[in-house]
């Protein structure tokens, strides 16, 4: 009944900029999420959770992407974004949007399809 929607991913120079997308598509709005963030799986590595944003609008960071990603969201556009700047290539990877209804034994996660982002010369 929700779809996440990614869009924005693609292929950048060392210490270029990209924003990725999330758009919340179905009957529940992003608003109503407990949690919404983003997470990346690079070759032959765990998925990690890069970052992620509370109700209230804190966020936490992995430290490796502190001081260069920010998540950010617009709940009138049904929309979670990740603003990457100075990126590395140790950024690439698939990244997943994420975002969790509800909390504790009740909760349901919803997932994106995932973008690539691939950063080289």
């Amino acid at each position: 009944q929700v779809q996440l929607v990614e869009s924005g991913g693609g292929l950048v120079q060392p210490g270029g900029s990209l924003r990725l997308s999330c758009r919340v598509a179905g009957s529940i709005r992003l608003s109503s999420m407990y949690l919404m963030g983003w997470y990346r799986q690079a070759p032959g590595k765990q998925r990690e959770l890069v970052t992620r944003m509370n109700s209230f609008g804190g966020t936490d960071y992995v430290d490796s992407v502190k001081g260069r990603f920010t998540i950010t969201r617009d709940n009138p556009k049904n929309t979670l974004y990740l603003q990457m700047n100075s990126l590395k290539p140790e950024d690439t990877a698939v990244y997943y949007c994420n975002a969790q209804l509800g909390a504790g034994d009740a909760s349901r996660n919803f997932w994106g399809q995932g973008t690539q982002v691939t950063v080289s010369s």
